[in-house]
C-alpha cells in the first residue's frame, strides 16, 4: 500500500464531528474517478464507482475520525478546562501537546505539579488536568479560545525499525488509505461504495444514515484494532499481535461478524499466502455494528491491523501488517460476491 498517502492522511486534523481536513483531502482523491460523490448530513464521504458487474453492491468503509479533546471552559487565570472526544487513556496525556481550534493554537496538557498531589500513585480525572496555552488571565484566553472549540493531539508519523510505524490517528486514516488507494485503482468487480465515514470515535454515530443510503449486499469496515502485546501482559490477554498479520475478528463488543464471508476471507488469505490472525478476547467495536443491525442485516466482515498504544499521539503498527490488510481487502472486494469453490 502507499506509505506516504497513510502518513499525509494521519497527519491530517479530523477529531470526531471536525473531520472536514481528511474529507476534502479524500474528496480530492476521488473527483477524477468516481462515478457518483455524496456527502450526508452525518457528513460521511461517500464515492461510488460501478463495476464490471453490477447485480449486486459491496460496501467499504473506514472511519475519517480520531479521538481529541473539546474545550469546556476557562479558569480564571486563563487554562483552559476539557473533555475527551472518544476513549483516550487519561494516563499517556500528561505533557502532550494540544492544537485546539481552526487557528492551531498550541497548548501542553498539564496537572498540579507531582510533589503537591495527594494521591500521585492514581490516574488523575479528567477534571484534574488542564491546557496551558500561554494566557495569562481569562481575559486573555478568551480572547483566543472558545468553549465548544476542539483540540487535536500532535503526533507526527515516525519509523522504527524497519516494519513500525508511530503516529496519531493510525485508527483508522489506515482504513481510509487503504478505501482511498482502491477507490483510485482499476474498475472494481462490483458496484462499489467507498464510505468515509464519521464520528465513530463517540460511540459509531455517523454511518448509519450511509449505510440506510446505499443498502447494500454485503459490506467491509477496515479498521485499525488493540494489540496490548507488550511486556507484563499474559499471552491469553494480547488480544492480537502487532507484525503478525490482518486481523478478522469473528466477533467484538458490538458485531458478530458473518461467518461465511469471514471464512471465505480466511480461504482467499491462505490461497494468496496472506498472513492472518483473530482477537483473542471480545473487545472494542467498529462502525460493522451499525452496518449488520441496518439495512435488512447487512453481512459485513471486518478487515483490521492490530495496533499498540491505540487512541493515543503514538500508536505504533506494522507496516507489513497494513499491506496484508490493503491486499486481501483488495482481493476481496473481487471474491466477495463469487460462490464458493465447493459450491
Amino acid at each position: 500500500m502507499n506509505l506516504e498517502l497513510l502518513k499525509t492522511l494521519c497527519h491530517l486534523p479530523g477529531v470526531s464531528g471536525r473531520e472536514d481536513a481528511v474529507r476534502d483531502y479524500l474528496r480530492g482523491m476521488a473527483q477524477p474517478v468516481a462515478d457518483r460523490i455524496e456527502t450526508d448530513a452525518m457528513g460521511n464521504l461517500m464515492v461510488f464507482r460501478k463495476g464490471r458487474h453490477s447485480d449486486k453492491t459491496l460496501m467499504l468503509a473506514a472511519h475519517m475520525d480520531e479521538v481529541g479533546v473539546i474545550i469546556t471552559g476557562i479558569t480564571g487565570d486563563g487554562y483552559l478546562k476539557f473533555d475527551f472526544v472518544g476513549g483516550v487513556d487519561r494516563r499517556v496525556v500528561l505533557g502532550k501537546q494540544v492544537l485546539v481550534g481552526e487557528k492551531e493554537l498550541p497548548g501542553i496538557i498539564g496537572m498540579k505539579a507531582f510533589h503537591l498531589s495527594p494521591n500521585r500513585e492514581e490516574i488523575p480525572p479528567v477534571s484534574a488536568l488542564y491546557l496551558d496555552i500561554g494566557a495569562k488571565s481569562r481575559e486573555e484566553a478568551e480572547q483566543l479560545v472558545t468553549p465548544g472549540e476542539i483540540g487535536v493531539m500532535i503526533g507526527e508519523p515516525v519509523q522504527l525499525g524497519g516494519d513500525l510505524l508511530k503516529a496519531k490517528a493510525i485508527d483508522d486514516r489506515l482504513g481510509c488509505a487503504v478505501l482511498a488507494e482502491l477507490m483510485t485503482g482499476e474498475t472494481p468487480a462490483a458496484d462499489t461504495w467507498f464510505v468515509f465515514t464519521t464520528q465513530e470515535e463517540v460511540g459509531t454515530r455517523g454511518v448509519g444514515p450511509a449505510v440506510w443510503r446505499i443498502q447494500p449486499d454485503a459490506a467491509i469496515v477496515v479498521e485499525g484494532t488493540t494489540a496490548a502485546d507488550l511486556p507484563g501482559v499474559p499471552e491469553h490477554k494480547t488480544i492480537c499481535h502487532v507484525g503478525k498479520g490482518t486481523v478478522l475478528p469473528f466477533m467484538d463488543r458490538g458485531t458478530v461478524y458473518d461467518r461465511k464471508l469471514r471464512e471465505k476471507a480466511l480461504a482467499v488469505a491462505a490461497r494468496h499466502g496472506i498472513p492472518t490472525q483473530t482477537k483473542q478476547m471480545i473487545a472494542g467495536g467498529t462502525d460493522a455494528s451499525v452496518i449488520q443491525r441496518s439495512a435488512g442485516a447487512v453481512p459485513v466482515i471486518g478487515i483490521a491491523a492490530a495496533l499498540r498504544n491505540i487512541h493515543s499521539p503514538a500508536s505504533i503498527g506494522s507496516i507489513s501488517d497494513f499491506n496484508a490488510v490493503y491486499w486481501l481487502t483488495k482481493l476481496m472486494m473481487t471474491e466477495i460476491f463469487k460462490e464458493n469453490e465447493e459450491e
